[in-house]
């Protein structure tokens, strides 16, 4: 049985300021390059049978860098739709919203034609990402999965395949450039390892690979 990898992308200007990048398409930072890079030894010697790619530059250039191959881009995983608090802060929200909790409340629609998601809407993109990946990952004798996206969204599918509400994405913090993976134990899913990275002292050598699935 396959295991879900889930690849957040590296670094970007608002990531680095905490701002909410939803559907502003950053490129990643020079620091942020050098973090995929890094993503490249966590996947070293890993089956890969699918990658399926955020069409947001950040994640297109996050999974080049790993190493990774062959991937398809599919909308249904590009980041949660910040609507109104698109490129703004948390703490800027709660100066007028002091109660305000992306996980429970979702967000008010942008005056720029954003429309704005709320849990439940996240949740539903993540479902449709599973249900087209599940097949391959409940095979006894496939290789992995592989998913470069976006932190909050990544949240709210990891949630939503351990089959808790979208909400409980709250609970699994995940880094930028970090490798989280799902597998299964007794026929349930669970979490196998979240949030690894190489640390940023250790050399990494640049001839790292995945290696691809058998046709």
């Amino acid at each position: 049985m396959g295991e879900l990898l889930l690849i957040r992308h590296g670094e970007t200007e608002w990531t680095r300021t905490h701002r909410h990048t939803g559907l502003t398409d950053l490129p990643l930072t020079p620091h942020g390059e050098e973090q995929a890079r890094r993503v490249a030894p966590l996947l070293a010697g890993r089956r890969i049978g699918r990658t399926l790619v955020s069409p947001a530059r950040r994640a297109v250039r996050t999974a080049e860098l790993a190493g990774l191959r062959g991937w398809e881009t599919v909308p249904d995983l590009h980041e949660w739709d910040y609507g109104a608090y698109e490129g703004v802060t948390t703490a800027e929200i709660h100066r007028t919203r002091p109660s305000w909790d992306l996980w429970t409340d979702g967000v008010p629609p942008g005056r720029d034609g954003r429309r704005g998601e709320s849990p439940e809407q996240v949740a539903a993109r993540a479902d449709r990402v599973l249900a087209d990946v599940e097949p391959l990952l409940d095979d006894p004798d496939a290789a992995d999965v592989v998913l470069v996206a976006h932190g909050h969204f990544l949240r709210v599918l990891a949630a939503r395949r351990l089959g808790l509400p979208p909400a409980a994405g709250a609970l699994f913090v995940l880094d930028t450039a970090s490798l989280a993976r799902l597998g299964a134990e007794h026929g349930r899913p669970a979490i196998t390892a979240w949030n690894v990275t190489v640390p940023e002292a250790a050399p990494v050598a640049r001839k790292f690979a995945p290696v691809p699935a058998a046709p």
